[in-house]
């Protein structure tokens, strides 16, 4: 194959299906750099207030980020920038890129310049029950951290000039770069500066990753592209701006539960020490399969369902949104099945160190219950995405400030009567009640049918997911790998590997049995030859 027809060539045009390929594949990388992330921090500081400082420290940058550019500033880019980009007109969409690039850069800037000198009173109104050392770490935490919103910012909106041309490569390493950025930040620094290395590591990586790889895309120059023609001028009132702060305002001033849920976690958490940790271990390890599942083709679609709305394709606008949605659906519940039946020893790979047995028992309980909802955070992405290329923020807008405050006096209510394990259980009801609200939504508004999801196929899915939950759990409690010795992680890679195998096996039997299209037709054809022969060879024996 040519390397420019490579599925990792810098200039390659990508189709939905192939760039779905790709970022899946980045997201497996990165997920797995996540986990190595996870293992290590878990592994030099535990679970205690020096991890629970560093944790909460993300999310006043987090809150500036969402509340100042919406969270993720490609997605209104990409629909205007696509806009100009069907009109045959590239010198307007830069110069559209550089007016909102150059003005948010300027307000965000001052932002982060206030939330500096505000950090202490932020940290003890949001997080006034944590002890006074870790409210002191996680301020100081904070201040370094901030900065690294001005690269996550810039670094998207530079991306979203790569995404309209349906160049996703450099999209598919900027997370690889970012995850390295905190790992090595602590490899190299950790001796010297302790928990703060980590902090520093979060702003190299964000600068390497997210900013600096985009801009190499961006002004890169090609044989059809001459590269972005930045134009470096301050104007608040640009037409441009303007009509990006109307698409982005509703994200601004609205709450969607997808982010504040992290927000909420982290607040009532604060009241238990370790808890914090503990739950973002769940998370982060929930978070690995989840952006290979849903986030990779999430980012995917964007660029595709703005394309065929702006050609006021809307028949093939639904069926693309509907087959996305079920596809993720379905292969969701079959990873929750081996997500949930093979938890402990999942999570027991992270134990050592300064991390107790007795503390992985408990992110196995929690990761467990956020294993639950990953077909929600799946289809839920991809419905909020139908809406932005839609052109419409503001109705996903109110629904989700709805939603989300609705959900905090459950997570509330949970947390007092169930403790932390109450917390994962609100957020999963809180994810349902957010996902039903967008599908219904975009329902009524005659944009996406709930009438063309593919329910056989979901049924034929979750059918097979249930019977490979039962047989890896199973599996996992075979007598003769319980006996293997808890204190080394052999016992952990030999209950894994034994479950990890039945339930592919058993996935794959079952999905063929009952003829599911979520197996590749070659796929479907070998095996129901092996089953065929398998079954002749019974019955003549």
């Amino acid at each position: 194959m040519s390397s420019s027809t490579s599925l990792f060539s810098i200039t390659r045009r990508h189709s939905a299906s192939s760039a779905a390929v790709l970022l899946g594949l980045s997201s497996a990388l990165s997920g797995l750099l996540g986990l190595l992330r996870v293992k290590y921090i878990s592994h030099l500081f535990g679970a205690g207030h020096l991890t629970d400082a560093y944790n909460t420290a993300f999310v006043l940058p987090d809150m500036i980020s969402y509340f100042l550019v919406g969270g993720v500033a490609s997605i209104t880019l990409v629909n205007i920038l696509n806009r100009h980009r069907e009109a045959q007109d590239p010198q307007a969409a830069d110069r559209a890129l550089s007016a909102v690039l150059v003005a948010m850069t300027a307000v965000l800037t001052a932002a982060i310049l206030l939330a500096e000198i505000f950090a202490p009173l932020y940290t003890h109104l949001f997080f006034g029950r944590l002890d006074p050392a870790t409210a002191a770490l996680c301020t100081h935490l904070t201040r370094i951290i901030l900065p690294a919103q001005l690269f996550f910012f810039a670094g998207p909106a530079l991306g979203a000039r790569l995404l309209v041309r349906k160049i996703f490569l450099y999209q598919a390493i900027t997370p690889l770069i970012y995850n390295l950025g905190i790992i090595l930040g602590g490899v190299l620094l950790a001796s010297r500066f302790g928990i703060d290395s980590l902090a520093y590591g979060v702003l190299a990586g964000a600068f390497l990753g997210p900013l600096a790889l985009n801009a190499l895309g961006a002004f890169r120059s090609r044989p059809d592209d001459p590269g972005l023609l930045f134009t470096p001028t301050l104007d608040l009132r640009h037409p441009a701006f303007l009509e990006w702060l109307r698409l982005s305002l509703p994200l601004m001033i609205g709450v969607s539960l997808a982010m504040a849920d992290k927000w909420i976690l982290t607040h009532y958490a604060a009241a238990a020490p370790g808890a914090i940790t503990l739950l973002t271990n769940a998370k982060s390890l929930f978070n690995a399969p989840l952006t290979v599942v849903g986030a990779a083709a999430g980012s995917a679609s964007l660029p595709f369902f703005s394309s065929l709305f702006a050609q006021s394709r809307l028949f093939d606008f639904n069926a693309a949104v509907s087959r996305s949605v079920s596809r993720l659906i379905a292969v969701a519940l079959v990873v929750t099945a081996w997500m949930a039946a093979l938890a402990e020893p999942i999570n027991g790979l992270l134990r050592g160190g300064k991390l107790t047995h007795a503390e992985s028992v408990l992110t196995a309980q929690y990761f467990t219950l956020f294993a639950l909802s990953l077909a929600l955070w799946s289809a839920q992405g991809i419905y909020a995405r139908a809406f932005y290329a839609a052109r419409n923020t503001l109705i996903p807008a109110i629904s989700g400030t709805v939603v989300t405050l609705f959900s905090i006096p459950l997570y509330a209510l949970l947390f007092h009567h169930l403790g932390v394990q109450g917390l994962a259980i609100a957020s999963d009801l809180g994810i349902l009640a957010h996902t039903l609200a967008l599908a219904i939504l975009l329902h009524r508004a005659r944009l996406v049918s709930l009438a063309t999801l593919d329910y056989p196929e979901l049924a034929r899915t979750l059918i097979a997911a249930t019977i490979a939950y039962v047989a890896a759990l199973n599996t996992a409690h075979l007598s003769f790998l319980t006996r293997i010795p808890t204190t080394h992680h052999i016992r952990d890679l030999a209950t894994l590997t034994a479950g990890t195998l039945t339930w592919a096996l058993a996935t794959l039997a079952l999905l063929t049995l009952l003829r599911s299209n979520l197996l590749p037709p070659k796929l479907r054809k070998v095996t129901s030859r092996i089953f065929q022969r398998s079954s002749t060879t019974t019955t003549g024996v």
